[in-house]
């Protein structure tokens, strides 16, 4: 859109405006009339499933194969009597509802596994008091189809009508499903009508005009009814996936960007108004400058989007797409639909206070040239108050920890809910998900004492509370054990238990006589045991690769080596200071069993990818005013000018993500609040403040190896003669840049070392490799940290410890090897790098 031509083309007067307009609302109707209802194509069972290949798939791959009729999905009715006789109370509920379940047969209904249809089984559907018993409902078909679901709640109907005074409650996977489509559903039209009043009232609070405010408004829906027709047809298509979580961002996402571009590109037109009263030559302007900065905030978050692919799990893996999408629909509408529209509105797009008011208000409110005055005084107080701030933020993290449990995600009571409860409570924590252990052979398994010694040698293994009898496949070479555990099934020590168990069934199947065994665990924990591992190697991969794009696009926009550095050092801090008071606010206030286990890695690709728009819009208007005055100035005007403009577009984007809260779902709400948090923190802490002291201690190299001259004045003499002691001040500072050209350099090996040492740990997950690449690592960042500390000192000598450009800068650089030493300690901690182990001491020679 950097094209004269172009944008005399599309916005060279009203009528072609007009023709962009009805482009626009044509091809949203001529799709909506094609694709289908997206709805209808979504999936939300394969996001809550580890990668294909995991070992607890394959399990449950093996459970369908070689046992028939085990593909069903069962609803488990727990009953528990009331009154004296508890024990008579529960039998006879039981016995109306295995009757009533029986005689009427509802559709998807496969058989009902009761104490009165399976009296051997009483071990395992009765309490040890006596005083509950547990139905099994096997159903056939998909959970996600409506019918299915309407069976599930016929079920619990006939459930509650025959179970008398008896406490009943439908749960299991058949009832979990249901609830979970439930809560989704109710949450969508909400979430709609709220952001849609909220960004209302926040525009017309920042425009003062009816019309202006409409105009984002109308753009995003046209964007959102595009991105949603073309993903629902890409979706149908098997080409992405989509999910409720999926179309719940989307909507927030859109109109956040979108109301964002908006502001940015008429903030630039009223700019322009002051200059160019022709109102579509000063939108040509105000598109043609604001292009850069738009753009390369639209690939920051299309590529991050895309950097999901990297993800093997299938939460993280297909939820890029449709977002990527999304946004960068939104892009060509803000380009295009936007400046069209406030061009066919003309003069009445302002009303009532008319342009002069509007273009007027584009020299940037009191606030900030107050704000820019209080940086230029104190730049390292600012600095430094700001980084302390986001210190004591992160200190949040020390109460971390992962949630796996879906039920508990609900911020809403359901009917699934309540019967884990009763499972619990009744039968103990492990019987609401039993594991199912596989064992196969090469050798048939029907003849001998195998399958049974094996059974017996789990029963001893660590945390098992019961094992049912095995089960022969039909092959005759592999055998099933319903394996409970005295845990909770979805906590992190039953997560841990499974790697044991395996090992403690291979070693079972050796001393039973089966060689080569093939150990599998499917079940709920094996398979949140398998998602844990795969998200702990996505969020690796992601981290890393989505800073890179980031730098790269900072790199680019900016030409410069320097800035993306400490740009890309304030998103860390700003990341690591929203998930700090995330989980202090959720877990430790809230009493949430845990952060979901994908938030994390939405928190930084969203917080990373969104707040480094704030400091592309400030360097990019740094950069083009650095041309014509001095950088001191620059930032001054860069604040100033965008200062109103950045902070509206951040109050309505955490505004957005804030309507997320809304949600009855525990993911959705942790991820609103923490977007909202940390979009504030860029909005009004890092990029007003931080950002600019940076700047402003780095002077003329702040966009290094770009080095802007001192424009000249009229008042600048030219003919006046240097003193004499010009060439000593010149060696100085000649010898000081030289210190803090090495310094810079420093810094960044540091950052590429530390960056390194990180991907060298994560290798050691991988058993086929060594350690050698996180020794070559390690002492590369000893080195270069030592190094590091070494030429601060230098540096402080030679400017007579007068730190004011580089105290900050070693703040900032000084977080890499801290971060590295908190990873290790922390992934010691948590078993997943070994804990260190004496050398074993050598055999003498014989």
């Amino acid at each position: 859109m950097n094209s004269p031509a172009l944008l005399r083309c599309l916005l060279g007067s009203k009528k072609r405006a007009a023709v962009v307009v009805a482009f626009w609302v044509l091809i949203a109707g001529l799709l909506a009339g094609v694709a289908p209802a997206l709805e209808s194509v979504e999936d939300n069972a394969s996001a809550n499933l580890p990668p294909a290949a995991s070992d607890s798939m394959k399990a449950r791959d093996l459970v369908r194969a070689q046992l028939p009729g085990q593909d069903a999905t069962p609803a488990i009715i727990v009953v528990r009597g009331k009154g004296t006789d508890a024990a008579a109370s529960a039998t006879q509920a039981v016995a109306a509802i295995t009757s009533a379940l029986s005689g009427t047969s509802p559709d998807h209904v496969v058989s009902v596994v009761s104490t009165v249809t399976a009296p051997d089984a009483a071990a395992e559907l009765v309490s040890q008091d006596r005083g509950a018993q547990l139905v099994i409902v096997p159903m056939k078909g998909s959970p996600s189809d409506e019918s299915f679901q309407n069976a599930v709640d016929k079920v619990r109907d006939l459930a509650s009508d025959r179970a008398g005074p008896a406490d009943v409650a439908v749960t299991g996977p058949a009832g979990i499903a249901t609830d979970t489509v439930k809560v989704f559903s109710g949450g969508d039209k909400v979430l709609l009508l709220a952001t849609i009043v909220l960004v209302l009232i926040i525009l017309l609070a920042i425009y003062r005009s009816p019309l202006m405010a409409l105009v984002p408004l109308l753009a995003v829906g046209v964007a959102m009814r595009v991105a949603e027709t073309l993903g629902a047809i890409l979706a149908d298509a098997g080409v992405i996936t989509v999910s409720s979580q999926t179309a719940s961002i989307m909507t927030v996402l859109l109109f956040g960007v979108g109301t964002d571009y908006a502001l940015i590109i008429t903030a630039r037109y009223r700019e322009t108004l002051l200059d160019e009263p022709d109102r579509a030559r000063a939108m040509q302007t105000a598109v043609r400058r604001t292009a850069e900065s738009v753009l390369a905030s639209a690939s920051t978050i299309v590529l991050a989007m895309f950097a999901l692919l990297v993800a093997v799990s299938p939460a993280l893996h297909g939820f890029g797409p449709y977002l990527a999408l999304g946004v960068a629909v939104m892009a060509l509408v803000a380009f295009t639909l936007i400046p069209a529209l406030v061009l066919l509105l003309g003069r009445g797009v302002f009303w009532p206070g008319g342009v002069d008011k509007a273009a007027e208000r584009s020299r940037g409110a009191g606030i900030w040239h107050r704000i820019a005055a209080l940086v230029a005084r104190a730049p390292v107080k600012v600095a430094s108050a700001v980084i302390a701030l986001l210190v004591v933020l992160s200190a949040g993290l020390l109460g971390y920890q992962e949630s796996f449990n879906t039920l508990s995600g609900f911020r809403t009571a359901t009917e699934s809910e309540h019967g884990q409860h009763l499972i619990q409570e009744e039968f103990g924590p492990g019987e609401i998900a039993p594991s199912t252990v596989v064992v196969h052979s090469q050798d048939n398994l029907r003849s001998g004492r195998a399958p049974a010694d094996i059974a017996t040698a789990l029963t001893d293994a660590d945390h098992v509370s019961r094992i049912a009898d095995p089960r022969m496949g039909k092959d005759g070479k592999t055998v099933f054990y319903d394996v409970v555990l005295d845990l909770d099934p979805y906590s992190s020590k039953a997560l841990d238990a499974i790697g044991p168990l395996k090992q403690a069934t291979q070693s079972a199947a050796q001393a039973a006589g089966v060689q080569d065994a093939t150990v599998l665990i499917g079940g709920e924990t094996a398979q949140n045991a398998d998602i844990r591992s795969a998200l702990d190697r996505d969020t690796t991969f992601i981290v890393l690769l989505v800073l890179a794009i980031v730098t790269a696009v900072l790199v680019l926009l900016l030409r410069s080596l320097l800035a993306p550095l400490y740009l890309v050092a304030t998103l860390i801090l700003s990341f690591l200071a929203t998930l700090g008071a995330t989980t202090f606010f959720t877990v430790t206030v809230l009493g949430d069993d845990g952060i979901g286990n994908r938030v994390t890695a939405y928190i930084f690709v969203f917080l990373v990818a969104l707040g480094v728009d704030y400091n592309i819009f400030i360097m990019s208007r740094f950069k083009q005013e650095v041309r014509t005055q001095p950088p001191a100035k620059a930032i001054t005007a860069a604040l100033t000018r965008t200062g109103g403009v950045v902070s509206s577009a951040g109050l309505i984007l955490a505004a957005t993500f804030a309507v997320l809260m809304t949600q009855p779902i525990r993911e959705l709400f942790q991820f609103g609040f923490a977007m909202a948090f940390g979009i504030l923190l860029d909005t009004f802490l890092i990029r007003p403040l931080l950002v600019p002291a940076i700047v402003r201690l780095l002077g003329d190299r702040a966009l290094w190896p770009a080095r802007p001259g001192t424009p000249q004045t009229p008042s600048t003499p030219t003919s006046e003669q240097p003193s004499a002691d010009v060439p000593a001040a010149r060696a100085t500072e000649t010898g000081s840049s030289r210190l803090l050209r090495a310094f810079t350099w420093i810094a960044v090996i540091e950052a590429c070392t530390w960056a390194g040492l990180l991907a060298g740990m994560y290798l050691k997950y991988i058993p086929e490799t060594t350690e050698l690449g996180v020794r070559i690592f390690g002492t590369l960042h000893g080195a270069a940290f030592i190094v590091y500390v070494s030429l601060t000192i230098l540096v402080a000598i030679r400017l007579k410890w007068r730190l004011g450009r580089t105290t900050i800068f070693a703040l900032l650089a000084a977080v890499p090897p801290f971060m590295t030493v908190a990873f290790e300690i922390w992934a010691r901690r948590t078993g997943r790098l070994p804990q260190p182990t004496a050398a074993p001491t050598p055999t003498p020679a014989l």
